[in-house]
């Protein structure tokens, strides 16, 4: 295992980087001989960022004791088994009357025993891991989620299995013995679990591990998609976050491609005309006609795609897959109120922001919020700030401004000095 032509003008990345907290090697270098392919364990000395302030045990006893968290956001594991929602949940009491609310109490039970606790979807509820993730997702350009997994000492949370996306482990606290165990099904899909291959899954396991490894605080493995794996925490509570890739593939190319081309077809009349009267139903000789008509459609509608229009489509399920930066609606609106000519003003954190110019010299603000119509007057100062400046909001003009900031696509610089 080794260690450590368009019109759109893209957002520029601001902030430091995510991914060298957590590989000792530039983005390039990753991308390159490392990524969707090769196990990497880094230890803590190798990375002088840090990452021990992103999480920890208090943060898991604030999550599940004073955050009044639902079902979804935790899962309970025991013996390879998952611990239905009931035996840990309960009501929330008078003025939170709802039914499945994390119970510490019975938390306490249960991880006393000796199950693993299993904070989901941390990406959307710790802020630290908000914008940590929110940073790694731009810089790799695929999703990026987070789990926390919290295991006594010589517990082991989950059996052999592998995971349809790529996962970046950090050990927060304590120390796990990790087994890793190559692919028995080869860069999964996300509607191919591991469970589809059960038997293989289990029968790997009973094999050596190819990488055996102990992952201290601070240490940090990323393992690519498929990989067999299982953990024991040693000598304590162990703590370790689990930052899931949803990786884009091929795949979703093929079923954008193959959408466009349904559109494409449905326009021909042939297409769209009845099957014959069939009263015994479909036959292979009367059928064939028809398939092979459609066939040739679907083939020559594929072959006439314009690859723009399929870089749109991704484009847009990207979008459409993570959220921007958080914003508070209270502040914007107070912000909008009092805006001077002299604050600065720049496009909201990870937007994923692109102009997209009209015939008459318009253009569209496309991002992950509502399209927002540009006049031409305005074009150039929209050039500006998605090209990742800061401008005054007298540059703006006020009343563009207070608009774009009730829209949530510009934010106050806050004043640092």
């Amino acid at each position: 295992m080794t260690a450590g032509t368009t019109d759109r003008v893209p957002t520029r990345r601001r902030g430091h980087s995510a991914l060298a907290q957590l590989v000792p090697f530039s983005r390039d270098e990753f991308a390159r001989d490392h990524w969707s392919h090769t196990p990497v364990v880094t230890r803590a000395a190798d990375l002088p960022g840090g990452i021990l302030d992103l999480f920890g045990e208090e943060s898991v006893d604030e999550l599940v004791s004073r955050r009044g968290l639902r079902a979804p956001f935790l899962r309970v594991a025991r013996d390879g088994r998952t611990l239905g929602d009931r035996e840990f949940t309960s009501g929330g009491g008078v003025g939170a009357s709802v039914a499945d609310q994390v119970s510490d109490d019975k938390l306490l039970g249960h991880f006393a025993a000796g199950a693993t606790i299993v904070l989901q979807g941390l990406h959307r509820t710790w802020a630290p891991l908000i914008d940590f993730t929110q940073q790694l997702a731009e810089e790799l350009g695929h999703p990026v989620q987070a789990n926390a997994y919290v295991t006594p000492s010589q517990n082991t949370g989950f059996s052999d299995h592998y995971d349809v996306h790529d996962v970046f482990v950090l050990q927060m606290g304590g120390e796990k013995r990790w087994r890793v165990r190559p692919p028995v099904h080869e860069s999964p899909l996300r509607d191919q679990p591991w469970t589809d291959h059960r038997v293989a899954v289990q029968e790997a396991a009973r094999r050596p591990a190819e990488h055996e490894f102990t992952l201290r605080p601070g240490d940090v493995l990323y393992l690519p998609r498929g990989w067999l794996h299982s953990a024991t925490a040693l000598g304590g509570v162990s703590t370790h976050l689990t930052l899931g890739v949803h990786v884009w593939t091929r795949r979703h190319v093929a079923d954008e491609m193959v959408s466009l081309a349904l559109a494409q077809v449905s326009r021909d009349t042939r297409v769209r005309a009845s099957l014959g009267v069939c009263p015994t139903g479909f036959d292979r000789d009367g059928l064939t006609p028809d398939i092979e008509l459609v066939r040739s459609a679907l083939i020559r509608a594929l072959h006439e795609l314009d690859p723009t229009a399929v870089v749109d489509a991704m484009e847009s399920r990207s979008r459409a897959a993570l959220r921007p930066a958080p914003v508070g609606p209270l502040a914007q609106v107070a912000s909008a109120e009092a805006l001077g000519s002299d604050m600065v003003l720049r496009l909201r954190s990870h937007l994923r922001a692109c102009l997209v110019p009209g015939d008459d010299g318009s253009a569209t603000l496309r991002s992950r919020l509502a399209d927002f119509a540009v006049e031409p007057r305005d074009v150039g100062t929209l050039v500006a700030l998605v090209d990742g400046g800061e401008l005054r909001a007298g540059m703006v003009g006020l009343d563009l401004a207070r608009r774009m900031v009730l829209a949530g696509l510009l934010v106050v610089v806050e004043d640092t000095d």
